[in-house]
């Protein structure tokens, strides 16, 4: 099994529990481990055996700013089972921070893995 990682990819997205959130879309950050069922895009060199990984940023950020859940938790399930529905691959590890959320605290977040 292979892992495609992809870091830091911002989203935007109306989330929050209080009114003062849902005003606008807030900035998150995505950290995604995708474990891949084979190695054929290593061997073949050929795209169409690949998780096109530019396809895959542009669809997860417009589903992000379609999104208008309360809780992270919940956007980091969505997103997840999206992956899993959209894409050839077996297991996906998140990671989703939504960063000055709170006073002294650097970035609130999930990280969940799922698989098929």
């Amino acid at each position: 099994m292979n892992t495609l990682f992809l870091r830091d990819i911002q989203l935007q997205a109306i989330i929050g529990v209080y009114d003062w959130e849902r005003l606008q879309p807030q900035s998150l950050l995505l950290d995604l481990d995708l474990t891949l069922p084979n190695k054929q895009a290593g061997l073949t060199d050929d795209l169409a055996n690949a998780v096109n990984y530019a396809d895959l940023v542009e669809r997860l950020r417009a589903f992000a700013e379609k999104s208008e859940r309360r809780l992270i938790e919940a956007l980091a399930e969505d997103l997840a089972g999206f992956i899993l529905q959209e894409y050839a691959v077996e297991k996906v590890h998140l990671r989703l921070t939504k960063q000055g959320i709170l006073p002294k605290v650097g970035a609130v977040g999930i990280e969940i893995v799922r698989s098929r």
